[in-house]
């Protein structure tokens, strides 16, 4: 959401910022059909050198690394938890919840990496 001089690109970062809550709702809600695997492989090419800064036509950073990715996964991991126990959702349920999106981060994650893997295979 920078310019590769370090400067904020504030459209570019609103933009992502209702990409982001998108995707949040798609990971509960959406089904898990061609549509949306086309899609995580969409997020992929974005954050690849690919498409990066395609979609929103910015000049920020070319390429965001695999290893940022990857390393996503905990922290939308550990954070979502304090959200799915406000709904006063059992021990158990909240912890079943917690998995399940887990499962579903760390599959998408698997999924937008495609790109980096040069002619891999779905």
């Amino acid at each position: 959401m920078r310019t590769r001089a370090g400067q904020p690109i504030p459209e570019y970062l609103e933009a992502v910022r209702q990409r982001f809550g998108q995707w949040i709702l798609d990971t509960c809600r959406r089904p898990y059909d061609r549509d949306w695997l086309n899609y995580q492989h969409e997020i992929g090419l974005r954050h690849h050198r690919t498409k990066k800064n395609q979609t929103d036509q910015v000049n920020s950073v070319p390429h965001i690394p695999l290893r940022y990715l990857i390393a996503f996964i905990y922290p939308i991991t550990a954070t979502i938890r304090p959200f799915l126990e406000k709904k006063g959702h059992t021990p158990d349920e909240v912890d079943k919840m917690h998995q399940a999106w887990f499962k579903s981060v760390v599959m998408q994650v698997a999924l937008w990496s495609l790109p980096y893997a040069g002619d891999g295979e779905w």
